[in-house]
């Protein structure tokens, strides 16, 4: 086989940057984990971010999904687009985020739906925040340092 045929083989996460990526493409790197969807704190003098297990006011917290992805930034006017951009600039990506996998040239994992072809693997493996998350509403933002967690950050045993 020439590498241009082994090439043609590969799954296009392997294949193509963040940007030669198509619409439908792009989107379906996003596993359904929902952990970018968490609140997260910033220290205003060291800039250091910390996971909160409060999970944003649209989150589907059993499907892992916003409920209304296309008017979000209506709702939430500091919700993130992510875009090739933004995925090159956030240092706050979960260390499981395909996009920031694509972009250190690593691979998926296997529970990822595009690698599992299955979209309920991400929650079987533990991944998702679904049953780990408490909703902002009614939230006051001085209790949310209560809500300080570790896991979003952490890369569990799952190669």
């Amino acid at each position: 086989m020439k590498p241009a045929d082994i090439e043609e083989h590969l799954p296009f996460w392997k294949t193509k940057t963040l940007e030669e990526m198509s619409g439908p493409e792009w989107e379906s790197l996003c596993d359904g984990c929902a952990r970018c969807c968490l609140n997260k704190l910033e220290d205003w003098d060291t800039g250091e971010i910390v996971w909160t297990d409060v999970a944003c006011t649209l989150l589907d917290g059993d499907s892992c999904r916003c409920k209304d992805y296309e008017h979000r930034a209506a709702t939430v006017p500091d919700c993130i687009r992510l875009t090739p951009e933004e995925v090159r600039t956030l240092t706050w990506l979960p260390p499981t985020c395909a996009y920031r996998l694509v972009r250190e040239g690593q691979d998926l994992y296997w529970w990822h739906p595009l690698v599992s072809k299955d979209a309920e693997t991400v929650h079987q493996a533990g991944i998702s925040v679904r049953g780990k998350s408490v909703p902002e509403d009614g939230l006051a933002l001085e209790e949310y340092e209560f809500h300080v967690v570790a896991w979003p950050g952490e890369v569990p045993d799952a190669r």
